[in-house]
């Protein structure tokens, strides 16, 4: 785990080499144990570096034998013992980073294509003078870049950036993308001028500035008709989830599960335990006071055989959180997720150095109830503006997908006055079927602009490595190939991953529906932050309500106090408005140390 960041300039002087030093104490949380800054002649490079207790003793910048590339890496890279068994070169460490830049120097920046795991890296030429962005094929780990005056910065996370160049500005066109899903997607962000390298992209930067972006994979088509039988499907997947987590597993290194009540994190412990033998595995759940994930995971974690620990979440410490967790997301935290997903963390922390995670099953296997009805979702398009309307929130209730949308279009176009910008509408997600359009637009937008994002800060808030053996793209690969007849099969969401699960779970786990857990933002809304809400959201000094429609947002404010249910939006609206102050209120700075608590709470007060 590691924090990477960087500065190309493409005008005459002297370089700033304590401009590198203070993104590298930005990036400090991502690797409090080392720290390296490397300066050329118009591009300098910073790393820091969390110590996995693995023997990994390289240095970072990295140079290769040849002299000809300087590294900076992110992450994991699965195969670097099979890459290195292939390269002819003087290899001096068992590092990963040497594996690259020793393909580097053989193959060129082509050589990124081999690599398998989750990464991000900056690799820089000093033969033809370009700087190489690179993220991995999913979008698991983050890089972003940010033309600044005479130069580019780029680095793992926005905050990094603004130590360069000018103070930063709203990006207004990203409003309404924000209000309609509470992300913003690649390549844009809440920030104007900054920019998300994407998944699978190489972003190349030449001398003079001009910049080149290089899409180097895509997702499978589905296979024909007939090409697979279910039994065959259901061996393949076994055999593609086992070796995914196996490879998720480093030899020496002791590793947690956290158990989110998916049956992709269910299996996933199950196959570690497996995979372990007698090794102690550790487990981690969270729960809430109206709902049954506690029970449910300790009936797992006894099952199993793992020594559990879990999370009580509770209102009274959002207060603390919200902030702090805004600052470490770079965004307004995109719902009560986050700060679960950093509570699991910061427990793991104190018991292993990495945890995996289910994150993507039911995003490749249909998992999600909007993938079960996604035929008759498309279905409802024929039906005429007004019945779609009315029929819209009941569907939502049914699904349990009422968080997925904020605003509708035609409240955000009140909200802000003005339709979206034509180069920031997006086009319809191309599929063999319903079901696979699903699967690809969530793989496309939902998991690298929220759900992994969500996961990478909120993990490196607490100093955690996560890794997410089903997103291992040899597995996805096989997904996106799978017919949707596998995947939901006679109305049941997951069929081929549930029955991969047979062998390892019981059939209480695997046909278990999961308790949706949710934090009770309804309830709080009305009691302990009624007045937090309205303060922030119709105050005078509110930034939302003097840059969105007052009366909307007013309105909002008074319905959901009568009781009509408007927790989401009021959740977005507030989210956005501590993300403003965190970012635009003062000088971003890191937040004050965590207090010691067993538990996280509820925004509440005006920081």
């Amino acid at each position: 785990m590691s924090g990477i960041g960087g500065i190309r300039t493409f005008s005459t002087g002297a370089f700033a080499t304590d401009a590198l030093r203070r993104m590298a104490d930005l990036l400090h949380h991502r690797g409090p144990d080392r720290s390296g800054v490397w300066v050329g002649q118009d591009v300098g490079l910073a790393h820091t570096r969390l110590d996995l207790g693995d023997q990994d003793r390289s240095r970072q910048p990295l140079h290769s034998g040849d002299g000809r590339w300087v590294l900076v890496l992110d992450g994991r890279v699965a195969n670097h013992d099979s890459l290195r068994s292939h390269l002819d070169y003087p290899f001096r460490t068992g590092s990963e980073a040497e594996v690259v830049v020793a393909g580097l120097a053989i193959d060129g920046i082509s050589f990124v294509e081999r690599l398998q795991g989750e990464f991000a890296l900056v690799a820089h030429d000093l033969r033809t003078d370009t700087t190489h962005l690179v993220r991995d094929r999913l979008g698991i780990r983050p890089l972003y870049y940010r033309h600044v005056p005479g130069g580019l910065a780029f680095g793992s996370e926005v905050k990094a950036l603004l130590a360069v160049g000018p103070p930063p500005q709203v990006d207004h066109r990203s409003l309404d993308a924000y209000l309609g899903t509470r992300v913003v997607p690649a390549p844009d962000t809440l920030f104007e001028g900054v920019k998300k390298v994407r998944p699978a992209h190489r972003v190349s930067i030449m001398p003079g500035g001009h910049v080149e972006e290089t899409h180097y994979w895509m997702p499978p088509e589905m296979d024909p008709e007939g090409a697979w039988s279910p039994a065959d499907a259901v061996e393949a997947v076994g055999d593609g989830v086992r070796e995914s987590v196996r490879s998720a597993l480093s030899a020496d290194l002791p590793v947690g599960v956290h158990l989110s009540g998916s049956l992709g994190s269910s299996l996933v412990a199950a196959q570690v335990r497996q995979l372990r033998g007698d090794e102690p595995v550790h487990t981690f759940s969270a729960g809430f006071d109206d709902g049954d994930e506690p029970h449910w995971a300790r009936r797992l974690s006894t099952l199993l055989g793992t020594q559990h620990h879990q999370v009580r979440v509770r209102a009274a410490d959002f207060e603390d959180l919200w902030p702090r967790l805004t600052w470490h997301r770079d965004a307004p935290i995109s719902g009560p997720g986050d700060v679960v997903a950093h509570l699991l963390a910061r427990a793991a922390r104190d018991h292993v150095p990495a945890a995996l995670t289910g994150e993507g099953g039911d995003q490749l296997f249909g998992g999600h109830p909007k993938a079960r009805y996604a035929r008759l979702a498309e279905r409802s398009t024929a039906l005429p503006a007004r019945l779609r309307s009315t029929l819209a929130r009941p569907v939502e209730r049914h699904l349990g997908t009422s968080w997925s949308e904020s605003f509708t279009a035609p409240e955000r176009e009140r909200l802000l006055g003005t339709p979206p910008p034509l180069e920031r509408r997006t086009s319809a997600t191309l599929g063999a079927d319903p079901v696979d359009r699903v699967l690809r637009d969530d793989l496309h937008h939902r998991l690298p602009d929220d759900l992994l994002e969500r996961m990478d800060r909120m993990s490196m808030a607490a100093s955690l490595e996560v890794r997410p053996p089903m997103l291992d793209h040899r597995l996805v690969e096989l997904a996106f190939r799978l017919p949707s007849s596998v995947k939901v099969r006679a109305g049941t969401a997951q069929w081929v991953l549930r029955e991969v699960a047979r062998p390892f779970l019981p059939d209480e786990v695997i046909d278990r529906r999961p308790s949706p857990g949710r934090v009770p933002v309804d309830s709080w809304l009305r009691s302990g932050l009624r007045d937090t809400a309205r303060d922030r959201l119709t105050g005078p000094g509110s930034w939302v309500a003097n840059t969105l429609d007052r009366s909307l947002v007013r309105d909002l404010v008074d319905r959901h106090e009568r009781g009509a249910g408007e927790e989401v939006r009021l959740w977005t609206l507030l989210c956005l408005e501590m993300w403003h102050d965190c970012f635009f209120g003062a000088p971003p700075t890191a937040p004050r140390p965590r207090r010691e608590s067993p538990s996280v709470a509820a925004p509440g007060r005006r920081a």
